[in-house]
């Protein structure tokens, strides 16, 4: 629940294709079971245009839905940052703040910040990768005691957490057995970080969206959920951009 939104349950076969304006872009057509509506997405790094469909809804209908949608979708496809590739010299972003690359030949192969220096050496033809993993590993960390912290404020045990490489959700605890956490948070302010970790701590105990779930998400997280929820609206897909 929470971020999660869909369990796909079927993709067809072969992918369309809609314009937006020079560029072309595969359609992406999903039936889920429970879905009973139409719904359109981009993808977060602009590859393609997904849409959700009903078991029973007709492929042209939804083909129809997306054309009709063909400006909001240029729309939002021009706001996605290009790909930047990580390199010697990059700026990233982490916990909310920038962070300069330097990249040097005696310098460790794993990244080490200091003084707002991501220090690393090693392979150049491995950075991407190592930079990566130290994202990830921090991530975790951050994860795991920021669900401690709100499992213990809601009196529960903490479950394993999980990262996630998702392309179409910030976390997920559809089992209630684990949470799962986009890595890429990591890169976001600390408080839009956990805001989605308080969220689905409390779909641990409320698995809806019901004014019981907001109370408790109210009594778990420090911040301001509407201010977080925006930063994310509208900062989300910058976090894609180093590193897809």
């Amino acid at each position: 629940m929470g971020y999660a939104v869909i369990d796909w349950l079927q993709r067809d076969r072969q992918d369309p294709q809609i314009t937006l304006g020079t560029i072309s872009l595969p359609i992406v057509l999903r039936r889920h079971a429970k879905a009973r509506r139409l719904t359109l997405r981009l993808a977060p790094d602009g590859s393609e245009v997904r849409i959700t469909m009903p078991s029973w809804a007709r492929t042209a209908d939804a083909l129809d839905f997306a054309k009709s949608r063909q400006e909001w979708l240029a729309t939002q496809h021009a706001k996605i940052p290009p790909r930047e590739r990580p390199g010697p010299g990059s700026i990233l972003s982490y916990r909310g703040r920038q962070v300069q690359v330097e990249w040097q030949d005696g310098h460790p192969r794993n990244p080490a910040l200091t003084n707002g220096v991501l220090q690393v050496g090693g392979p150049l033809s491995s950075l991407e990768r190592r930079l990566r993993q130290w994202l990830e590993r921090s991530a975790l960390s951050l994860f795991e005691n920021d669900a401690r912290n709100y499992c213990d404020l809601a009196g529960i045990d903490c479950p394993p957490i999980a990262l996630s490489r998702a392309q179409k959700r910030w976390g997920s605890c559809s089992d209630r057995q684990r949470i799962r956490l986009n890595w890429r948070l990591v890169q976001a302010p600390d408080c839009v970080r956990r805001s989605v970790v308080a969220h689905e701590v409390a779909h641990l105990i409320h698995f809806d969206h019901s004014p019981a779930f907001h109370a408790l998400l109210d009594h778990l997280f420090e911040g301001e959920v509407t201010q977080a929820d925006r930063w994310l609206k509208d900062n989300g897909r910058k976090l894609y951009t180093h590193f897809g």
